[in-house]
């Protein structure tokens, strides 16, 4: 349950090794979270990340997770929730796709949709039900804005974008968010008013526009 100061005190990252959703993790071990639970492909990477956090004081356990593999969320993270309550969960996973690659590689364009979309609504249904019952509970979403443009071994290797920005600062949206209880955050804020605009564009421009900043001559994105 969360605190008398309303500071989640249990928390459940799917996505375990993801750098934004730990240092959002982090940041709420300082304001006293003492439950972590780390769900991903097991890995050396998930349990040093694991022993990380429990040298800056968390309970913290793993458990294996595969967004590609559906059919096993429900036990998976039924198995969670029936340990304890769970306050907060982050759904911080997904994959980059390569545009050029995928569109002439239809298993690999496959692999992205189902790591980024089918994985992503069956996680987060089990986990929003699973809060319902409990009678508390928020989710956190992580959206492919993210990946665009938050500087993290995710994008290492993409040319910079003016609105880069990091992990920590991303952290620290989410937790003023939380705070807020806003059902959206962006970070940077600059980002809102972009995507307003470019929605704004007629679609011939907005290609233009696409295209222009890609050096080649290629499909729309939308």
């Amino acid at each position: 349950m969360k605190d008398v100061v309303g500071s989640p005190q249990s928390l459940l990252v799917l996505g375990g090794t993801s750098e934004i959703a730990l240092a959002t993790v982090r940041r709420l071990i300082t304001r006293r979270a003492r439950t972590v639970w780390l769900a991903g492909r097991p890995s050396p990477a998930l349990e040093s990340t694991a022993r990380q956090l429990r040298d800056l004081g968390a309970d913290t356990l793993t458990v294996p997770f595969d967004a590609l593999d559906p059919e096993a969320h429900e036990v998976t993270l039924g198995k969670v929730f029936a340990e304890d309550d769970i306050d907060l969960v982050l759904l911080a996973f997904g994959v980059m796709g390569v545009q050029a690659r995928d569109e002439t590689d239809p298993p690999a364009a496959v692999r992205v949709a189902q790591t980024n979309y089918t994985g992503a609504v069956s996680a987060a249904l089990i986990c929003a039900n699973a809060m319902r019952r409990q009678g508390h509970g928020s989710l956190v979403v992580l959206s492919s804005a993210a990946a665009g443009r938050v500087s993290t071994k995710l994008t290492a290797g993409l040319r910079p974008t003016p609105l880069a920005t990091s992990p920590q600062a991303v952290a620290e949206a989410i937790e003023e968010g939380l705070r807020r209880r806003a059902p959206v955050v962006w970070a940077p804020g600059a980002l809102r008013l972009m995507t307003a605009a470019h929605r704004l564009l007629p679609r011939a421009a907005s290609r233009l526009r696409r295209v222009g900043a890609a050096g080649h001559d290629g499909p729309a994105d939308g």
